[in-house]
């Protein structure tokens, strides 16, 4: 099933739970499943056959709205399916799984990671087919767009397939275009947290993390208002970005921490140690810049090895994260659907114990 045929039934099936009456086929149709006598004038032909049986044109419209409630279900079967498809999976905190291979959301912003998106009908495909392709971790910010990141996945998600999980942060500001300036105020994160909620239409956030440690403002007042709004229900797990080891242990002195977020990929490996601890301590691991975001990644040996293999060096670089450690959970995020399909293949590619230790040896 095509992308937008998926999404279509879906809408059409929510359509045909939701509603006592649809317009499909350009008439009011039953939504009682059963034969039953019908006495509404709407849709009788003449009185004796209604009160009966079933008119053959009432059982036809009945049919179609059934059809629809059917492509519903077999959409929902698709995502289970496509999120089952990859035995390389991770349970965050315990009680989320999810396939390690997710999806960043950054990139669907305007440029400068800045207002909406110049195509944003291609943005809402571009999250549909992440969840169709098995990418049931969606990581967002309100810092990007901000705000218009979390409203699309949102227009385009909701309501959400069972067993997608949303990562949202907070506690990074913008005040224009390629600018990020840290606020890590307890009053200003509640506000942040309130405001995701609404964005994404959640009644809590599965994984809520600290976008940047406020060098303004103690780590742990910081901490203590997402440990508040825990304890409230309206975030169900914490994570950090950009820390080091002992900053997550300071954190978990105040809140259980279940993910970090820290730049890393297979030629910038500034974070191997911060890595190290979480595997120690079975934290998940969300590599950004996976394949190196704007700088790129560059190596002529890498680039060789990846052509002999007949892939690029960005599915090479996705695999290796993948092999690097089961902890690892990395978010390539793009715009395109063609480069989405590359990105989301990566899962797939094998290499034997000697390739991957020539691949690290060049590589670092």
């Amino acid at each position: 099933m095509q992308t937008d045929q998926f999404w279509g039934a879906h809408a059409a099936g929510r359509m045909f739970r939701s509603k006592m009456t649809s317009n499909l086929v350009h008439e009011k149709i039953p939504c009682e499943p059963t034969l039953r006598p019908m006495k509404n004038p709407v849709f009788e032909t003449n009185s004796d056959r209604v009160c009966n049986r079933m008119t053959r044109r009432l059982f036809l419209r009945a049919t179609l709205a059934g059809g629809a409630s059917l492509l519903a279900c077999r959409a929902a079967s698709l995502f289970a399916a496509a999120a089952g498809s990859d035995d390389s999976s991770f349970s965050i905190g315990g009680d989320l799984p999810v396939n390690r291979l997710g999806f960043g959301a950054m990139r669907l912003t305007g440029e400068g990671i800045w207002g909406w998106p110049p195509d944003r009908e291609n943005a809402l495909k571009v999250l549909r087919r992440a969840v169709e392709l098995g990418a049931n971790l969606i990581d967002t910010a309100d810092a990007y767009g901000p705000e218009t990141d979390e409203l699309l996945i949102a227009e385009a998600l909701y309501p959400y397939p069972k067993g997608l999980v949303i990562a949202t942060k907070g506690g990074n500001t913008r005040p224009g275009p390629n600018q990020w300036v840290p606020d890590g105020r307890p009053e200003y994160l509640k506000q942040c947290i309130d405001k995701s909620l609404k964005r994404l239409k959640l009644e809590r956030i599965d994984l809520y993390q600290l976008h940047r440690v406020d060098p303004k403002v103690p780590m742990e007042d910081s901490l203590g208002a997402l440990k508040e709004a825990q304890s409230a229900g309206k975030i169900r797990h914490i994570g950090l970005s950009e820390v080091s080891p002992e900053q997550v242990e300071s954190a978990r002195k105040i809140v259980p921490i279940v993910t970090v977020q820290n730049r890393y990929n297979i030629t910038d490996r500034k974070w191997d140690n911060t890595l190290t601890y979480c595997e120690k301590e079975q934290i998940g691991f969300m590599p950004w810049a996976p394949v190196g975001g704007a700088r790129r990644m560059t190596s002529a040996a890498l680039e060789k090895v990846a052509k002999d293999h007949s892939i690029t060096i960005y599915q090479l670089g996705l695999a290796w994260l993948l092999h690097r450690s089961p902890v690892m959970l990395p978010i390539p995020g793009t715009s395109s659907l063609a480069h989405l399909d590359e990105n989301m293949a990566a899962r797939k590619i094998q290499l034997t114990a000697e390739e991957w230790k020539t691949i690290d040896a060049l590589a670092s």
